[in-house]
């Protein structure tokens, strides 16, 4: 399973908080089992949210592509002749 993005983690946190929030105060209860229901029904809604945030498509690098099959034939040569690479002496 991969891991979660940012996103994912942003959407969940503020559902979970805001979303118990909200049934807390249109409850407007104050008794700890409804208290605990309503906290955990908050945390499945984030958790629900963040699970069903688009995931980013992966990309396609030029690593995973197949190799070009046409050859280059052997009687083509470098334009530029063979120089050895010279430094720069530092300044």
């Amino acid at each position: 399973m991969p891991r979660p993005t940012v996103a994912q983690l942003a959407y969940g946190a503020c559902t979970v908080v805001l979303s118990t929030l909200a049934m807390l105060l249109l409850s407007q209860t104050s008794s700890g089992p409804a208290i605990a229901v309503i906290a955990v029904a908050g945390l499945v809604l984030g958790l629900l949210v963040a699970l069903t945030v688009p995931l980013p498509k992966q990309r396609t690098s030029v690593l995973d592509q197949p190799a070009p099959t046409e050859r280059v034939p052997a009687s083509v040569t470098s334009a530029a002749p063979a120089e050895p690479v010279r430094e720069r002496a530092a300044s």
